[in-house]
């Protein structure tokens, strides 16, 4: 590989504590701190970095640690970091930067067009400003799935194609079929509660799921952030005593939730990706996911994709799923489909366009 210095904007793990761009980055860094290129890897860091939940499991060595200032993270956020270097040199943020130096060469990675979608005001303004900034200086632009890059494209049509590649996520191994008698503490019986993982922003459709569920005589468990006020007051109307909220988990934790769920309930209008699907799929838990956005390219061929996002077509599936040679036929094909997605796979890729634009200058 051409000897270039490759500087990676850790950014991310100061904005947010724990989600899906911060498990994409962990896998990155985790990679190329035991690859042959690990001595030339230079990390941009920021205060509070240590409130993340997963750059607590990375040892980056100090002396390739270079601290940046962050007085005020709503702001510094959205500024675009110098870095001096001596010839040229990869710049890879994890969140929508770019670097100015005319030796920069910058790599973007696109993960949604949620805020393009859904979100409205002075919030969505400021993040597509940096956002569509970040891709057009960007000398490659890295898409998570083909659908991010057609929303792309539609977007941005000025975008030019030939700057755009499609890697895709992984999903770690620390999801897999447990075997034996269920030796975790679970929130309800083995096979009888379903699981709801993640944002419940509206697009995510939370209230759907609680009917459903509500309808459906199964009990339901929520891993991710506290509930709401108003979250909480809808679960117990519609589920009473049924419901348990399981908080952040450790991968350890929703590996045991996933293994022992009726199955994972996805009722999300829009995904950049979606890994708690593949997650779920790798554990040998049914998903019953919306056929929208990226979902069908991620889970591959399921016949408990929602065609209609209602309760009545969630409850369907819920029924469908009783049938057990249905349901032993989703997961075999769940855990057969997850195999195309490796954080390896992700990680080579990303090396061999790294060492591409090197090499090109």
């Amino acid at each position: 590989m051409n000897q270039g210095t490759v500087y990676l904007d850790n950014i991310i793990f100061s904005l947010q504590r724990t989600g899906g761009i911060s498990i994409v980055w962990y896998e990155l860094l985790k990679r190329l701190l035991s690859s042959p290129m690990a001595d030339r890897i230079r990390f941009l860091e920021y205060p509070n970095a240590e409130t993340n939940l997963f750059r607590r499991q990375l040892d980056l060595p100090t002396s390739q640690i270079i601290r940046q200032p962050l007085a005020c993270c709503a702001v510094q956020r959205y500024l675009n970091p110098h870095v001096k270097a001596g010839g040229k040199f990869i710049f890879h943020s994890s969140y929508y930067r770019t670097c100015p130096s005319a030796k920069a060469i910058n790599v973007t990675t696109v993960h949604d067009f949620i805020y393009e979608h859904f979100m409205h005001g002075v919030k969505k303004q400021l993040h597509c400003l940096q956002k569509h900034r970040a891709i057009r200086r960007a000398d490659h632009i890295v898409c998570i799935s083909e659908h991010t890059r057609r929303d792309l494209l539609h977007f941005l049509p000025d975008v030019d194609p030939a700057r755009i590649s499609v890697i895709h996520n992984g999903v770690s191994d620390d999801y897999h079929p447990l075997t034996g008698i269920p030796t975790a503490d679970l929130p309800f019986a083995p096979g009888c509660y379903v699981l709801f993982v993640g944002s419940r922003a509206s697009y995510k459709n939370f209230p759907h799921a609680v009917e459903a569920v509500g309808q459906s005589g199964l009990n339901l468990v929520v891993v991710g952030s506290p509930l709401s006020q108003k979250e909480e007051a809808l679960v117990r109307t519609s589920l009473k005593d049924r419901y348990a909220y399981a908080g952040r988990v450790s991968n350890e934790r929703l590996n045991q939730l996933y293994n022992h769920a009726y199955c994972l309930l996805y009722p999300s209008s829009y995904e950049g990706f979606g890994i708690p699907v593949l997650e779920a799929q790798k554990a040998g838990c049914p998903v019953i996911a919306t056929r929208a956005s990226s979902i069908p390219e991620i889970i591959g061929d399921s016949p408990l994709l929602l065609e209609e996002l209602t309760v009545g077509e969630i409850c369907n599936h819920l029924a469908r799923l009783r049938d057990e040679a249905l349901r032993q036929s989703v997961v075999d094909h769940g855990q057969k489909n997850a195999r195309r997605f490796t954080w390896d796979r992700m990680y080579g890729q990303l090396q061999q366009l790294y060492t591409r634009l090197l090499e090109n200058g």
